[in-house]
């Protein structure tokens, strides 16, 4: 077994450690050392599942007191993913900053009117979409490629393509746990999405990028309770 799985397999028995402790928000984990004997590996393959726990906003380190739970992934989540795969589905989230930040910024440069009607028709779809009790993560994949399309660079319409059955989840998991919550998440979800798209039509691409970049962070944030 290589490395990257070694650490997949730590950071999802940490998590799973988390859950089945009850450990709450601010809990002390156990140190480096304990945990690579719990998860059977070694201590610098636990401290790699951790900082990529860390960047998930799931554990934080505090210097010369060891780490600690920052947030714990909503249970609803073992409906759309086991739990094996969480980070593999939350480490998508890493390349799609890279990505689809930048493909916003693009997409307010070079997008054309029609490209931009079709943005506008998306938006309305998923609009309606989240306004229902509909899954929508269809309409929201269809707003996402439509803003790689606008590029017109058809390498990142492949590489979100490439993204989309750990993207699918991730969307699918979003709406659920959204829906579970106040009317308010889905309205700041929905604008999240509506100042992405004003900034492409205004053709600001620093907005673009600057709002597709804050929607994804909240999305992320969106799968803890």
């Amino acid at each position: 077994m290589n490395q990257p799985r070694l650490s997949d397999h730590a950071y999802a028995a940490i998590v799973e450690l988390i859950k089945s402790e009850d450990l709450e928000v601010g809990a002390r984990l156990p140190s480096e050392a304990r945990l690579a004997e719990m998860c059977g590996v070694s201590r610098a393959i636990v401290r790699e599942a951790l900082v990529r726990l860390g960047s998930d906003g799931i554990t934080e380190v505090r210097r010369g007191a060891g780490s600690f739970v920052k947030g714990r992934p909503s249970e609803r989540l073992a409906a759309f993913m086991p739990l094996a795969e969480l980070p593999a589905t939350l480490g998508s989230y890493e390349v799609r900053f890279v990505l689809e930040t930048e493909a916003a910024r693009l997409a307010a440069v070079r997008r054309t009117a029609e490209q931009m009607a079709v943005l506008e028709a998306a938006l309305a779809d998923l609009r309606a979409a989240l306004l229902s009790s509909a899954p929508a993560h269809v309409e929201d994949r269809e707003l996402h490629r439509a803003i790689a399309d606008a590029t017109g660079n058809l390498a990142f319409q492949q590489a979100f393509d490439a993204l989309w059955p750990d993207v699918e989840k991730v969307m699918q998991a979003g709406v659920d746990i959204s829906r579970s919550r106040s009317a308010d998440v889905i309205a700041v979800m929905l604008h999240e999405h509506e100042v992405i798209v004003d900034s492409i039509r205004a053709q600001d691409p620093e907005r673009a990028a600057l709002a597709m970049r804050w929607h994804l962070g909240e999305g992320r944030r969106r799968l803890m309770p």
